[in-house]
């Protein structure tokens, strides 16, 4: 074995596929390319003179060696990050570091959580992006997204997450939809929730039967802005997060529907995923676990 060739990106780059799966997603987690990857492979293969993956499906397998290879680099490479990381501060922290949340929280507590990022790691840009949490799961999972903000309680074995608390939910319409609910009680009024993927999905049916609403249909969109937008113009009634519709209410153009003050509330937790070892994302995921989701509220 030429152990004297082999190079910190070499180890590197093995421990990404072997936790990640394919060598796509290890491209993009270290911001490179595939047939880079592929290169680095071929080179570490040839320099310990064994084969270290072999391809099931669209997935790499790691072979005996690799697997030997990879319990032997991991201390070696969390070592080497944890020198690197000590050797300056947080200033001196660079990269790219990927962020993914759903709408509550992008609302509820990721511009501050943001903002507070970019003075204290200068020299890291973020890259964040909005979707519902099953998408935002299987990116972290394959290595697209470094850091996930989850609605709803997130289990899984490749990931490490800690609660940020929860959002409460309220049930509303505009004025002139409630005037008609209450003139006739047995009116079939649509119903609008979040796709059913999501946390609020669940709620809201648990709310129909609970209050005995006789829907003519139940809408689902995956855009909870859109929805408000909706309910407001009188197309039937919601299911919101109190974070986002504050401003709403205050203008008299949402009001609560009668019973439907008892709704659960969404939790929220934040997740890595379980093999990280990168300082900076460590550090990142420690102080959002920080954050209360239901106490940082917009100002408006």
């Amino acid at each position: 074995m030429s152990i004297n060739r082999i190079a910190f990106y070499h180890l590197e780059t093995l421990l990404w596929i072997a936790r990640l799966g394919t060598f796509g997603a290890a491209a993009e987690r270290l911001n490179t390319t595939q047939p880079a990857i592929s290169a680095r492979v071929r080179e570490l293969e040839h320099l310990t003179g064994r084969r270290l993956f072999r391809r099931e499906g669209r997935t790499m397998t790691l072979t005996p060696a690799g697997r030997q290879l990879v319990h032997e680099s991991e201390p070696l490479v969390a070592r080497f990050q944890d020198m690197v990381q000590g050797a300056g501060n947080s200033v001196d922290a660079s990269g790219i570091v990927r962020i993914g949340a759903g709408e509550i929280a992008a609302v509820s507590c990721l511009p501050g959580f943001v903002a507070g990022l970019q003075e204290e790691l200068p020299n890291v840009a973020l890259e964040i992006e909005i979707a519902l949490t099953a998408d935002l799961i299987q990116q972290i999972l394959t290595g697209r997204t470094d850091l996930v903000f989850g609605a709803g309680r997130i289990a899984h074995p490749a990931l490490r997450t800690t609660p940020i608390g929860a959002v409460d939910l309220l049930l509303l319409a505009n004025p002139d939809t409630l005037a008609r609910l209450k003139a006739n009680a047995d009116g079939r009024f649509p119903i609008w929730s979040l796709s059913r993927h999501s946390p609020l999905y669940q709620i809201m049916k648990d709310a129909i039967a609970q209050l005995d609403l006789a829907s003519s249909t139940i809408n689902l969109c995956n855009n909870a802005r859109m929805m408000i937008d909706i309910v407001m113009a009188g197309s039937g009634i919601g299911i919101f997060p109190s974070s986002m519709v504050q401003r709403q209410i205050a203008e008299g153009r949402l009001v609560p529907v009668p019973g439907g003050m008892d709704l659960p509330p969404v939790e929220f937790q934040v997740a890595i995923r379980a093999a990280e070892t990168d300082p900076l994302i460590l550090g990142i995921f420690e102080r959002a676990g920080t954050l209360d989701i239901g106490a940082a509220l917009p100002s408006d």
